[in-house]
């Protein structure tokens, strides 16, 4: 084995201290079912729910909240540091459609549609976006999903062409 010299780059490089990586990015993620069809049946949305919170735990993730209606999801999540977001919601997409349809538990369901939205929070907001995501069935009786999607849109100031948003 080589002996290193004393100011050899890679022993100087050894002897430093590393800093650890912190992180704290809370994503408000959403999600349709394909052409916004009601295929998530209200009886069957706890076991969904349940099966992509394991996903989400897989992953080394931190789901804080989940809920939706029978055409979307909501989820509330902070992403372990190796986990890029695009990876993350394909995860969780393609596992729970495949897991939706070997179940038979959603008979009307054919896939989720292709896009999705994720928004980013301050963890000081995190107990408002749990309270909105908890009331999504109290919310939608005054809003539709698209409404309520376009909305969230443009509070972020994301602009879309409606051609395209759906």
């Amino acid at each position: 084995m080589k002996k290193l010299k004393k100011d050899n780059p890679v022993r100087v490089a050894q002897n430093k201290h590393i800093m650890n990586s912190y992180h704290q990015i809370l994503y408000h993620i959403v999600f349709c079912t394909h052409d916004r069809k009601n295929t998530i049946p209200t009886d069957q949305q706890e076991a969904l729910y349940k099966y992509i919170w394991g996903v989400i735990t897989k992953r080394k993730c931190v789901l804080y909240r989940i809920n939706g209606m029978e055409n979307h999801i909501h989820i509330l999540s902070d992403l372990h540091p190796t986990v890029a977001l695009a990876d993350f919601i394909k995860e969780i997409k393609t596992a729970s459609n495949l897991w939706m349809k070997e179940t038979e538990m959603y008979p009307k369901f054919t896939s989720w549609a292709e896009g999705y939205c994720a928004l980013t929070y301050a963890y000081r907001d995190k107990e408002m976006i749990v309270n909105y995501i908890k009331n999504q069935k109290e919310h939608h009786k005054k809003t539709t999903f698209e409404d309520e999607y376009k909305a969230l849109l443009k509070e972020f100031g994301i602009e879309v062409d409606e051609r395209y948003i759906f």
